[in-house]
């Protein structure tokens, strides 16, 4: 398994837009998967920021992981972010979250982007794991987040 930038296999956003929209499409209610598709040719550009990370076995999408500008509206006087992190559930369990994490914070570093925000509906004791703050518990988008951040140098 490796990890490479979406802006090196774009044929992987269709398949990418439809994870992120089955699992987090309830946080932009009446969002399409064509609207988000679109919003994901953003990450084609090369850019430092926005990139997103994808890992892939072989031909096989794998997991994903974004480092974005923002990514909680509520939220605008914090920057950088992790975002989109996810793993295809029949490779779950077998450290390719933590690896994108990883590999996220490292190039937010590599950039000189510190701290590194996210937020997460359920997964608080997994990034803790890595070594993430807990910032705040807040209402969001009709749910509950939790803030955290990490210290990336």
């Amino acid at each position: 398994m490796k990890i490479i930038n979406l802006a090196d296999a774009p044929e992987h956003i269709s398949t990418i837009a439809a994870w992120h929209h089955a699992q987090w499409g309830y946080l932009n209610p009446g969002g399409t998967l064509e609207s988000r598709i679109e919003r994901m040719q953003r990450f084609l550009k090369g850019a430092v920021m926005p990139a997103m990370y994808i890992c892939v076995d072989g031909k096989h999408l794998v997991g994903t992981a974004a480092l974005v500008e923002s990514d909680m509206d509520s939220h605008p006087e914090l920057s950088p972010w992790l975002a989109s992190v996810y793993v295809n559930p029949i490779y779950r369990k077998r450290g390719v979250g933590a690896a994108l994490v990883k590999h996220v914070v490292s190039q937010a570093n590599a950039h000189g982007f510190n701290p590194l925000y996210l937020f997460t509906p359920d997964q608080a004791k997994f990034y803790r794991e890595l070594g993430w703050q807990f910032i705040a518990q807040e209402s969001y988008r009709g749910g509950e987040a939790i803030l955290m951040k990490i210290e990336t140098v």
